[in-house]
């Protein structure tokens, strides 16, 4: 397993959270958000997702990774 921490804006309350988290575990993936630091840790498979599609399934529900 693969982990790598992302900053990502927008994210300021709990449905964020649950938004972030789920998009990152219906891609595959195990996400946990830190809204105080705005960044998520992602532990992934790498030979089954890209960095960049970790990227798009956060970015799809609104917010910028950055």
């Amino acid at each position: 397993m693969a982990e790598i921490t992302l900053n990502v804006q927008g994210m300021s309350c709990q449905h964020c959270v649950k938004a972030v988290e789920g998009a990152l575990s219906e891609a595959g993936a195990v996400g946990t958000v830190d809204l105080a630091s705005g960044t998520v840790a992602v532990k992934y498979d790498e030979s089954k997702i890209t960095v960049e599609a970790l990227k798009e399934a956060i970015e799809e529900q609104g917010y910028d990774v950055v």
